[in-house]
């Protein structure tokens, strides 16, 4: 069984970014993993903005990350970029805060136009805090997620099924399993 932090970067209570965690979340506690979430709107604004890493629930926040064996980060997307919360505390996290840990990054928007935003934009600064694997992440489109009154949480199948591929691929990867297989043969040349 490993920890995995799952890093909710949605400013909204009631967001499809954290509806897609949340389905994330289930699928890796059925897999037998504990998951210690991390929501960053919820950790105090001034020393979040200060870059306070002294403040106790910034420090608990940062000490759950490092405490991990996994994290999953999810973040809607604005102006192609993933959001200002998420920026903020990964700016906060020390040098190496995902060294030897496997990553999952997720995003949602409103529009296919920033599917990208997850590779080009959120991979690189992920990459820069030194993990050992960063899985394959996925980019869900707001209009495949319903939110009812109730908490619940509907994606189409159109989103929920690659959903589950990546989180699976995320699954294997800290498994140390690869879906690569084995090295290929190697082929003597021909003369």
């Amino acid at each position: 069984m490993a920890v995995i932090a799952t890093i909710s970067s949605s400013p909204s209570t009631a967001s499809r970014t954290d509806g897609v965690l949340s389905e994330i979340s289930r699928q890796l506690q059925r897999a037998g993993h504990l998951v210690a979430p991390i929501v960053l709107r919820d950790l105090p604004a001034g020393p979040l903005l200060r870059g306070d890493a002294d403040d106790p629930d910034i420090a608990a926040a940062v000490g759950s990350l490092e405490a991990a064996d996994a994290v999953v980060v999810s973040t809607p997307v604005y102006k192609a970029a993933y959001g200002g919360l998420l920026k903020t505390f990964l700016d906060l996290l020390p040098q190496f805060a995902l060294r030897g840990k496997v990553v999952l990054p997720v995003a949602t928007g409103g529009t296919p136009a920033h599917v990208l935003a997850v590779d080009y934009a959120l991979r690189p600064v992920l990459a820069s805090l030194g993990p050992s694997s960063i899985s394959p992440g996925w980019f869900v489109l707001a209009g495949e997620v319903t939110l009812f009154e109730s908490g619940e949480v509907l994606l189409e199948e159109s989103a929920a099924r690659p959903l589950r591929e990546v989180t699976a691929v995320f699954l294997d990867t800290l498994a140390g399993r690869t879906l690569l297989g084995a090295r290929p043969e190697r082929r003597e040349a021909v003369a």
